[in-house]
């Protein structure tokens, strides 16, 4: 059994501050000015092999799309095809290294982020995601580190939960198997860290990996791959296959070697693959476990007894950092019509000093969303809201994509608690608000529970108990993480584990040992030292 005290007890990677004339904040600047000067080539890397395609796309900075930050190669279904064989291939000696030669080796990659790699991590963040300084910071830094450093101690957790007894003459123990096959990772654009712990964590459990970053954040993530390289990741373990989904996930998904699916994501994508394992059941070698984290219409629910200064800060930061960007991100909000004048006056004074721009300027809170694609998304909404007689719009419904996918930090006013933009993701920065009676508070818990399809994370603003008890119970089942006096974003690895239910997902938490176990298969091992030497039992001796 693995020695409980070779794997140190991980603590939260600190969070750097990068203020004015920092060491972090020069050797950070220096690394964005080199990544923005050259154009890269990136290749696919199956079994260590790095492998040109001819069938390219570009790397861009959302804030100034005509700039190319990268040239990247695309997989089809040969290269789908040489990827399982590369997996299985790593998959016959990595399923027996032990735990811990493995989290030793993702141990070691979450040291060099803390260090040398840090500034290249978030520097291609920063400008292929479009984040602020802070927001790349805690995403790529901080909470990859945290995944890396406190899954080993999960794995090790897990691995020592063995059978309560083993009576005399035998010896009872469980083990941890890796799935037969590969697990086929799939990761969303706008966390770093989702993109490196989606591969990293079936691999900890002793499984092989294909890899498909989201294409419009394939820089960071092929920083992460070459880290993992250095960090003594054997090859193969992880493959590397950006490209279309269209080109690369039915090639993968009628593998029968497809052992699971670690997915983050948008719930129609998700929901398509579910389909399409279910179609094709019989051809798998086994039953592929399907972990995934899908969308989410992320609420606050204010009570009359609300700090507004508190309930103002949360709603700006909930609904707008990362350009709202954010599974967790607050989309949808309830205040009182009795305080409602006291928030707004502090809400509108926040939002009137918010900075857009180019995240090298560190003063910019707010930066562009991801694409074109995403961009008239978002601003689609915005317009129907606009032309409706049921929606005001109070800050905000700007946008313009001349240069970079900018738009402005909008707040809809809405008589209608069933308005389209209470009830459907939008994915940017739009935050809508409705207004209700205070003294219909149960009734409108029982609106919030019911208008959303998705149950991924909301909050509950108040100081008095009871409100806050009645709340907690009532939306039980509309939060996988949910928030007292707080925003509903921001989960930090060791202390929220993340995931939702119902359209948000399998909530196998990210950040925790219940994500683990889905990637291994358990072996009970029965050792008897006296087996019994005759078929006889004792009930059977004559009188």
């Amino acid at each position: 059994m693995l020695n409980p005290f070779s794997i140190p007890k991980p603590v939260n990677e600190p969070i750097k501050d990068y203020a004015p004339g920092s060491p972090e904040k020069e050797t950070l600047l220096a690394k964005i000015k080199e990544v923005k000067s050259q154009i890269i080539d990136i290749p696919l890397m199956i079994g260590g092999e790095e492998i040109r395609t001819g069938n390219t796309a570009n790397c861009v900075m959302p804030h100034d799309h005509d700039h190319v930050l990268a040239t990247y190669h695309q997989a089809g279904e040969k290269e789908v095809k040489m990827a399982i064989d590369a997996s299985q291939e790593a998959w016959q000696t990595w399923s027996k290294t032990s735990l811990e030669e493995r989290a030793e080796i993702f141990l070691n990659a979450a040291d060099l982020l803390a260090g040398s790699w840090r500034d290249i991590v978030n520097a291609s963040t920063m400008l292929n995601l479009s984040k602020n300084v802070y927001q790349a910071e805690i995403d790529s830094a901080c909470e990859l580190i945290d995944f890396l450093r406190f899954n080993p101690w999960f794995a090790k957790e897990l691995a020592s939960h063995q059978p309560m007894y083993s009576p005399e003459p035998t010896k009872n123990r469980s083990e941890l198997r890796p799935l037969e096959g590969f697990i086929f990772a799939v990761s969303p654009f706008n966390f770093t860290s989702i993109g490196g712990n989606l591969p990293s964590a079936p691999a900890l459990m002793g499984n092989t990996v294909l890899w498909k970053p989201a294409s419009s954040a394939v820089l960071p993530a092929y920083y992460l791959m070459l880290l993992f390289k250095e960090a003594g990741l054997p090859d193969g373990v992880i493959n590397f296959i950006p490209g279309r989904g269209s080109h690369v996930g039915p090639n993968v998904m009628k593998s029968p070697l497809l052992a699971g699916v670690h997915f983050t994501g948008s719930t129609a994508v998700f929901q398509n693959m579910w389909k399409e394992i279910g179609e094709n059941i019989q051809h798998y070698h086994s039953y592929p476990r399907i972990v995934g984290e899908t969308g989410g219409k992320d609420f606050c629910i204010a009570h009359e007894s609300a700090d507004t200064d508190v309930l103002a800060t949360a709603m700006v930061r909930g609904a707008f950092e990362y350009q709202g960007q954010k599974c967790s991100a607050m989309s949808r909000a309830y205040i009182p019509t009795t305080i409602w004048d006291e928030v707004k006056e502090k809400y509108l004074a926040q939002i009137n000093t918010i900075k857009m721009g180019d995240p090298e300027d560190f003063t910019h809170f707010m930066n562009a969303v991801i694409d074109k694609a995403s961009f008239d998304s978002i601003t689609e909404f915005i317009d129907f809201a606009k032309a409706s007689d049921e929606a005001e719009i109070i800050t905000g419904g700007g946008y313009d994509d001349s240069k970079g996918y900018f738009i402005e930090p909008t707040t809809i006013l809405t008589d209608n608690p069933k308005f389209r933009t209470m009830c459907e993701e939008i994915f940017g920065p739009v935050l809508t608000i409705y207004l209700y009676d205070p003294n219909e508070w149960t009734e409108t818990l029982e609106i919030v529970d019911s208008t959303s399809e998705y149950a991924l994370t909301g909050c509950v603003m108040a100081k008095d108990k009871n409100a806050i008890d009645e709340a907690t119970k009532a939306l039980t089942h509309s939060a996988g993480n949910f928030y007292i006096n707080d925003k509903p974003t921001g989960a930090v690895v060791g202390q929220q584990p993340f995931g939702g239910s119902r359209a948000s997902g399998t909530n196998d938490k990210a950040g925790s040992m219940f994500n683990l176990i889905r990637w291994v298969s358990q072996r009970t091992i029965k050792e008897n030292f006296d087996p019994p030497k005759d078929y006889r039992y004792p009930f059977m001796a004559e009188e």
